[in-house]
């Protein structure tokens, strides 16, 4: 397999995988693609990223915190950013539709299943019981050019994740509890949690890892001009 294969093989078989084995990864393997992923590009080279290893006894420990705040009828946390727009436009809001049914569609969630919808929301919390969970965060006082240069990095710990065959699941859910992270993990307040992301083996028997969402022709998102 030639280094172009190599490559295209490891971004397009990336995926939100929902469900992980309980296999370890190994500390050295979370290195090494914290390593690599750190060659993104950054403005001015700035590199704005802030990473929070998660495994063992602190991992659980994030969750349980998250989880309880999450089923606390009356937690009032938000997120610091705003991620999506008040109103979604076409063809967004058919895509994000699409794919919130299509997943609760597979794990058998009707649309009147609050409990079950509430519950499955809750899941991203244990980090889809991946054995080890990341949990990215931003010095506040940085612009939009740092966000776009953290996305990059993101990307390439999900790309360099599977050049090793693991999975991974970026999780904006997270920074709907930014305080409780912050208690957590002894995060300034000067920092402003993105996400977290859960890395380790998709459980290839678990329903919702059968679901592989659509991607737009090259033509509806590319104009060449000549």
């Amino acid at each position: 397999m030639d280094a172009k294969q190599v490559v295209d093989d490891a971004i397009i078989s990336r995926r939100s995988v929902r469900a992980f084995l309980s296999t370890p990864v190994s500390d050295e393997a979370v290195r090494e693609i914290l390593s690599a992923a750190a060659r993104a590009p950054s403005g001015t080279n700035m590199q704005p990223w802030r990473v929070h290893v998660l495994t063992g006894g602190a991992k659980e420990a994030l969750s349980t915190a998250v989880l309880k705040a999450h089923d606390d009828p009356n937690y009032n946390g938000k997120r610091a950013y705003k991620y999506y727009p008040d109103e979604f436009p076409e063809p967004y809001l058919a895509r994000r539709r699409k794919v919130g049914w299509d997943l609760y569609n597979v794990l058998g969630i009707g649309r009147e299943d609050k409990d079950k919808m509430h519950a499955q929301l809750g899941r991203n919390y244990t980090f889809f019981d991946a054995p080890v969970g990341l949990m990215f965060t931003l010095d506040s006082r940085l612009e939009m050019g740092s966000w776009l240069d953290y996305g990059m990095f993101m990307e390439n710990i999900m790309i360099a994740a599977r050049g090793r065959g693991l999975d991974t699941c970026p999780q904006a859910a997270f920074a709907n509890f930014q305080n409780v992270i912050k208690s957590q993990l002894d995060i300034p307040d000067i920092e402003t949690v993105i996400c977290g992301m859960a890395i380790g083996h998709a459980d290839p028997d678990a329903i919702e890892n059968s679901l592989v969402t659509d991607r737009a022709e090259l033509e509806d998102f590319a104009t060449f001009h000549d």
